[in-house]
């Protein structure tokens, strides 16, 4: 009997380890056939901001406010870059309230004064940062009518005429907020006797003018400015109508403008 060498032996060996690998291979690519092409891959839904509503609360007392206890930073969105801090108080020594105007997580995005017009800053309502607040009333103003309306709930409590910002210096649209309420007499005569200044600012300020541009709902001395285009951007009222309003309308007040 002849005795097979070590190479035949080797290449025996070898040629059966190939032929187990073809099977394996065939057996997989039929099931790979039979299983159809592989899932794309899916994308994840990100998150969205929740917005309040912009003109009259879903419900009476809809509208949050936080009143400010210490500094705190509003950030250009939630757990993004600081734009700004604000403290308890206000430039004009107001309690600081923030309005709450969008909602997303355990984040809220508020108005405030120390953005730009449009634009909301977001904070984490902490309670040991805010008192947490909420409001029925809002302010609507309808700049081609001239009307301001005082709304409470979804009622109208009151209707007034308003002067507005004359060409070249209109008044700018959207929402902001009452920062504070002032007595006129303290900045002179032309603001007639009340302010309420509004988070919001006058971009387009007169060629040469000094006062500022902080947005508000004052009084004057000249009742021909009240129903016409003739403020620098401010809104005018009658004195009556403003005392109505300082009674009524509380810090943190949602103001909607639109044209």
């Amino acid at each position: 009997m002849v005795r097979p060498s070590l190479v035949t032996v080797f290449v025996a060996a070898l040629l059966a380890i190939l032929g187990l690998m073809a099977v394996a291979l065939t057996q997989r690519a039929r099931s790979q056939r039979a299983a159809g092409p592989p899932a794309a891959p899916v994308a994840l839904p990100t998150a969205r901001l929740q917005p309040l509503p912009e003109v009259a609360p879903a419900r009476p007392g809809a509208y949050s406010v936080l009143h400010v206890k210490r500094a705190v930073q509003l950030r250009a969105r939630p757990g993004g870059r600081v734009l700004a801090g604000v403290g308890p108080r206000t430039q004009f020594g107001s309690p600081t309230t923030l309005t709450v105007a969008a909602r997303h997580g355990d984040w809220v995005g508020v108005t405030s004064t120390d953005l730009p017009n449009g634009k909301l800053g977001w904070v984490k309502a902490r309670r040991g940062e805010f008192d947490r607040g909420r409001t029925r009333i809002a302010i609507r103003i309808d700049l081609s009518r001239r009307r301001l309306q005082l709304v409470a709930g979804k009622r109208v409590v009151r209707t007034a005429v308003v002067g507005i910002g004359r060409p070249g210096s209109p008044t700018p649209t959207g929402r902001f907020s009452i920062t504070d309420k002032l007595p006129g007499t303290r900045y002179g005569a032309y603001y007639g006797c009340c302010i309420l200044a509004l988070s919001g600012h006058q971009t387009n300020t007169p060629a040469g003018w000094r006062g500022g541009d902080r947005l508000a709902i004052h009084g004057t001395n000249d009742p021909g400015s009240i129903g016409v285009p003739s403020s620098a951007g401010c809104l005018h009222a009658d004195a009556e109508d403003l005392k109505a309003l300082m009674r009524r309308v509380p810090l943190g007040t949602p103001v909607f403008i639109r044209a």
